[in-house]
């Protein structure tokens, strides 16, 4: 047998918001190598009785490849559980070398991020028409991996649409005023979510100014995302798609609502 490698997204934390393929994965492994201090122990009820499980949070990226070397050996297959969604500051880029490296079979299976977990907690879309179409999923530069040039966060903040901002918890007063200095203005509003979906989850919601006083009064530090933006308080807006004057290959438009759409968007 082939050995190979499959990298979960384990998801924000709850085991029921895994996919079922990620399920059925850990399932099959006959071995599950996954970080304590990201991911919630609850997903490991996927796994088969006698699989090894391994908690990566305390060893370095040679220690998990070992472990790929094993499987290459020894055509194992080996899932590598990701918080969130793998493609998201996974660290996948480097362990698929390593493991194109050794011949190893891989695939990737998406994950439900944090920052939609966040939306849906919050019970909020994140593209309202006429508000804000687009989402930057991003983070405060100055941690442990520089950021590259023209990623700072005033630099998105300029388009001021929606932000999902990760890994910044720690320097919530510099978050701040960088979204000011990129543009927001000061009441912009703010959905902070700590562990979503986890049994100690924690719901937040403040504005730019009273960013960094609602993270210290909630010592928050970890597993911490930032939603910003006007969509979050947006109300009366309608998407053109489910609008009588929209067609499309399965619908046809109402004419005189046709005319209106018409009008609307001139």
């Amino acid at each position: 047998m082939t050995g190979r490698v499959s990298f979960v997204g384990a998801g924000p934390g709850a085991a029921d918001l895994m996919t079922l393929r990620a399920a059925r994965r850990l399932a099959e492994a006959d071995i599950v190598v996954w970080a304590s201090s990201l991911v919630s122990a609850e997903v490991l009820e996927h796994v088969r009785p006698g699989a090894e499980v391994v908690d990566s949070a305390a060893v370095p990226l040679e220690t998990v490849v070992e472990i790929y070397h094993r499987a290459a050996a020894e055509g194992l297959h080996v899932v590598r559980l990701h918080s969130g969604d793998p493609s998201l500051w996974g660290a996948v880029a480097e362990q698929l070398d390593a493991c194109a490296g050794l011949d190893l079979a891989t695939e990737i299976v998406p994950g439900v991020s944090a920052f939609g977990a966040v939306a849906a907690a919050a019970g909020r879309e994140l593209t309202v028409p006429e508000v804000a179409q687009s989402v930057i999923l991003t983070r405060l530069e100055g941690g442990k991996t520089p950021m590259p040039d023209g990623e700072r966060i005033a630099d998105f903040a300029r388009h001021g649409t929606t932000m999902a901002v990760f890994l910044s918890a720690a320097r919530a007063k510099q978050l701040a005023e960088q979204l000011v200095e990129g543009g927001y203005p000061p009441e912009t509003p703010v959905v902070i979510g700590s562990r979503v979906s986890w049994p100690d989850e924690l719901l937040a919601w403040c504005t730019i100014g009273t960013l960094a006083e609602t993270v210290r009064a909630h010592k928050l530090w970890k597993h911490t995302l930032f939603l910003v933006g006007p969509a979050l308080a947006a109300h009366g807006t309608r998407s053109h798609l489910y609008h009588p004057g929209h067609f499309h290959g399965h619908r046809r438009a109402e004419r005189g609502a046709r005319s209106e759409l018409k009008a609307r968007r001139a």
